[in-house]
């Protein structure tokens, strides 16, 4: 995710695409312990992008 399409979405819209993306993290983790990942760049990428968003979030928080 870019960090501009991130700013266009709305504080409920991040919120719950924050969660889903925890969600998809945590699933990630689970199949990589049962059968290796051939990408494992993907759990950087996920959490990188989870910190982008709770960034942005915290700034729209902030201006409101």
């Amino acid at each position: 995710m870019k960090a501009a399409e991130a700013r266009e979405m709305s504080v409920a819209d991040l919120r719950d695409r924050i969660e889903v993306e925890k969600k998809n993290l945590d699933t990630m983790k689970i199949n990589h312990a049962i059968s290796p990942l051939e990408d494992t760049s993907a759990f950087k990428k996920a959490r990188k992008d989870i910190a982008l968003m709770i960034t942005i979030l915290a700034e729209k928080e902030k201006q409101n």
